[in-house]
C-alpha cells in the first residue's frame, strides 16, 4: 500500500483503457492501495476528465478504438508534464521506442502482475517533481477551510472526514473555484463512465458537511443546465 505523510494527499491516477474488465481491475487494485482513481474508456473521455480534474499520473493503453494511446500520449505531452505509464500487449522493442518518443515515462507489457504495476507507479511518482507552490493554497467558504494540497477539510477548527469520492469531487470544484464545472466532468463510476446520479448524491452528502443549511446552499451551488460551482469567500 502507498504510504503518505501527514501533509500528503493520495495521488490521483487516470486509467485509460477500452477493455472494461481490465480497467475495472486496475481501478479496484489501485484504490485498494490508497490512490484516488478515475477511469476512462477512450482518449476522448480521458480529455473530458482532464478538463476539470487534476491528475498525478496516467496509466494508458496503446490499442484503443478511435485515437490510440500513442497519439493521445503525444498530445498530452505537448501541453503537460504529467507522467504516463503505457500498457500494451505489443512487447516488441520498436513499440517501446515509439512510446518513449511520444513522451511516455515507463512501459509495461500485458499481461502483468498487479504488484509490478504498483512498483512502477510508485517509482514514477517518486521521481516526479512536486507541483509548483502557487498551486498549493487554502480556500475558505463559510465555517470551512479546505487545503487543496493536503485535500483536507476543516470546519470550525475540527477536521471533517471525506470519503474518497467526496475528496475527488471537492478537489475538482476547488481547483475551479467560483467557476461552474459540468456534471459530466466531475467523476466516473467503476466502469469509467460518467454517472450523473452518483454526482448528485455526492453533492448532497458534501453539502451536509460544509453548509449551515444544506437545503439552501450558499457555497456548493447548482448551476442550472451546467453542473456545480464552489463559491469561496
Amino acid at each position: 500500500m502507498v504510504k503518505l505523510s501527514q501533509n500528503e494527499s493520495p495521488a490521483h491516477i487516470l486509467v485509460v483503457d477500452d477493455d472494461k474488465r481490465l480497467r475495472r481491475l486496475i481501478q479496484k487494485y489501485l484504490k485498494e492501495q490508497g490512490f484516488l482513481v478515475t477511469g476512462a474508456s477512450s482518449a476522448h473521455e480521458a480529455r473530458q476528465h482532464m478538463a476539470s480534474l487534476q491528475f498525478d499520473l496516467i496509466v494508458l493503453d496503446v490499442m484503443m478504438p478511435g485515437e490510440d494511446g500513442m497519439s493521445f500520449a503525444g498530445a498530452v505531452r505537448a501541453d503537460s508534464e504529467i507522467p504516463i505509464l503505457m500498457l500494451t500487449a505489443m512487447g516488441e522493442a520498436e513499440h517501446r521506442i515509439q512510446g518513449l518518443e511520444h513522451g511516455v515515462d515507463d512501459y509495461m507489457g500485458k499481461p502483468f502482475e498487479p504488484r509490478e504495476l504498483l512498483l512502477r507507479v510508485n517509482a514514477i511518482l517518486r521521481r516526479t517533481p512536486p507541483p509548483p507552490d502557487d498551486s498549493m493554497h487554502e480556500l475558505s467558504f463559510g465555517e470551512c477551510r479546505y487545503d487543496i494540497a493536503r485535500n483536507t477539510l476543516v470546519r470550525n477548527g475540527a477536521s471533517v472526514h471525506l470519503t474518497s469520492a467526496e475528496a475527488v469531487l471537492l478537489r475538482a470544484l476547488a481547483l475551479n473555484a467560483n467557476t461552474p464545472v459540468q456534471r459530466s466532468h466531475l467523476s466516473s463510476d467503476e466502469n469509467g463512465h460518467t454517472n450523473p446520479r452518483t454526482i448528485d448524491v455526492q453533492v448532497t452528502r458534501l453539502r451536509r458537511k460544509i453548509e449551515s443549511d444544506p437545503r439552501q446552499p450558499r457555497y456548493l451551488q447548482t448551476v442550472r443546465g451546467t453542473g456545480y460551482l464552489l463559491r469561496t469567500d
